[in-house]
């Protein structure tokens, strides 16, 4: 194996710092990188002789963010098989979709289980196999028997880079999900790419706020570090929460983290309601998977005293696509997703043409990083490698200093009688109101003009706000055809599980109410 695999990247890592600390969970226990590595080849061997896992494989994961869930990720693409990670909140009708979609032939669960899950693989006759690491030093325990004689049988695999590895779904913004089949080589292109940019060594510490089961969490928190020799510390209660963040921070010396707009809109809520005695000291915080509204970035870099560096990133790519760069390399622009990353990128037109500095297009890229295409769907596949690059579906330009802009999803944009209009740009003066936690633009259908524009705010804590200050506040702001013709108070806004918030969900939530 060599570093054109994850694993073998992960090999070599191991050889390197053997002794440094790879993964802990909060407050219970550490792993060094050489022992994570050796549960991960005892486990992938365990798959293979008595799971009986070939190459090519596809193997369903269902877990909190937990110790097992990494063990047994890492075991599955060690053994030839492609790792399909799903949301333990799933029902089981969508367990069954996801499963049935990816051709899953395994379902592994922690040894509490997941009855949805577990009733969907029971309807699909999937096998489902449960995993327990009960400390540092004990082996994992799988619930299938075997020889001790098979039990190096991974040692006899040889990864490649064309082998598949992860399967995920898109989050399915604009139609159902889509299958995004993910390589080694893929994998070890973003790992790199995310460590380059953000020069993590193994001096570098995170703690895991995002979940494992999207490419966020998965690729830019956990896989980057465990690459660079760093280390990772997972949430004692298996995710995100907000009273033990910060103290595991502190615990375990963390440098850096990265999460949603929404995790840090939580993150400044608790430090105004209560506040830390002291913050460690961060190299960076990052923000990605939605847009940061510049106000946002702001009260974090106030609040925290780190650099907050957004970045753009999708399934299709493996994660990152372009990020602002550390304060040592240029500056950080609010508002800006930032520089490509390892790859090619560009604006084109609808005819496929190179557009200049300015000019809006549709953000196109292409490396090693990027999926060679959707599962089983060639109508979309066409259509994603038009002109032979991957087509994102958001509108943006470069401006002069090559800083990548994001207008909106193609499909989000508001047409306003003619007018397109950039729902992000209303979010981004919604978040100034200061009264205001969160804020949300969208589109709903209208007789005059085709489309209208409303909107969706959370008061802050303690504060009142009413339609009326909203708009009047919009009307100082913005141009008069993008200020909402009506606006949602509210106390909750609908999230997908990675913490996005979808605007054609939002719009469907508030026009079904009277």
């Amino acid at each position: 194996m060599d570093s054109d695999t994850l694993t073998g990247l992960l090999e070599n890592v191991a050889r390197k710092f053997p002794d440094r600390r790879a993964l802990s969970v909060s407050g219970k226990f550490d792993l060094t990188h050489a022992r994570l590595h050796d549960l991960i080849e005892r486990a992938a061997s365990r798959l293979v002789s008595a799971a009986g896992i070939k190459p090519g494989d596809i193997v369903a994961l269902t877990f909190p963010n937990t110790v097992e869930f990494v063990i047994m990720f890492l075991a599955v693409i060690r053994a030839r098989a492609t790792a399909a990670p799903l949301n333990a909140a799933y029902t089981a009708e969508e367990f069954e979709f996801y499963l049935s979609d990816s051709d899953s032939k395994l379902l592994l669960t922690s040894k509490e289980g997941n009855a949805p899950a577990q009733e969907a693989a029971s309807k699909l006759k999937i096998t489902h196999v449960t995993a327990t690491l009960l400390d540092a030093g004990s082996d994992l325990a799988l619930s299938v028997t075997d020889s001790d004689s098979v039990v190096d049988s991974a040692t006899e695999l040889v990864n490649h880079p064309d082998d598949g590895a992860l399967f995920l779904h898109t989050s399915g913004t604009t139609s159902r999900p889509k299958g995004v089949p993910l390589t080694q080589l893929n994998l070890v292109s973003s790992v790199k790419n995310i460590k380059a940019v953000y020069k993590l060594t193994e001096s570098d510490s995170t703690v895991i706020v995002l979940p494992l089961f999207h490419v966020h969490g998965l690729l830019a928190g956990l896989l980057s570090s465990l690459g660079a020799g760093a280390s990772v510390t997972l949430p004692a209660a298996g995710r995100f929460s907000a009273t033990t963040f910060w103290p595991d921070m502190k615990k375990y010396n963390a440098t850096w983290y990265t999460a949603v707009p929404t995790i840090h809109q939580i993150i400044l809520d608790r430090h105004a309601s209560h506040p830390e005695p002291e913050y460690p000291k961060l190299r960076f915080i990052r923000s990605c998977s939605a847009s940061l509204a510049p106000v946002i970035l702001s009260r974090l870099e106030e609040a925290f005293g780190a650099p907050v560096l957004e970045a753009y990133a999708m399934t299709e790519a493996t994660h990152l696509m372009s990020s602002n760069p550390l304060p040592e390399e240029g500056p950080h622009k609010p508002g800006s997703v930032g520089k490509p990353v390892g790859q090619e990128m560009a604006i084109l037109n609808e005819k496929g043409e190179i557009q200049e500095p300015n000019n809006k297009g549709e953000v196109c890229i292409r490396g090693p990083n990027v999926t060679k295409g959707y599962k089983n769907n060639p109508d979309a596949n066409k259509a994603a490698f038009e002109f032979g690059w991957f087509h994102t579906g958001d509108i943006g330009y470069f401006d002069s200093d090559g800083y990548l802009h994001l207008v909106g999803r193609i499909k989000e944009l508001i047409n306003r009688g003619g007018e397109k209009i950039s729902p992000i740009e209303v979010d981004a003066v919604l978040l100034t109101h200061p009264d205001v936690s969160q804020g949300v633009a969208f589109g709903v259908p209208d007789e005059k003009y085709g489309e209208e524009i409303n909107c969706a705010v959370i008061p802050r804590e303690g504060t009142t706000v009413t339609e009326e200050d909203i708009k009047a506040f919009c009307k100082k702001n913005l141009a008069a055809f993008k200020v909402p013709k009506r606006v949602f108070i509210t106390d909750n806004l609908p999230k997908t599980a990675s913490g996005k918030i979808q605007r054609r969900i939002v719009a469907q939530h508030f026009l079904e109410k009277p």
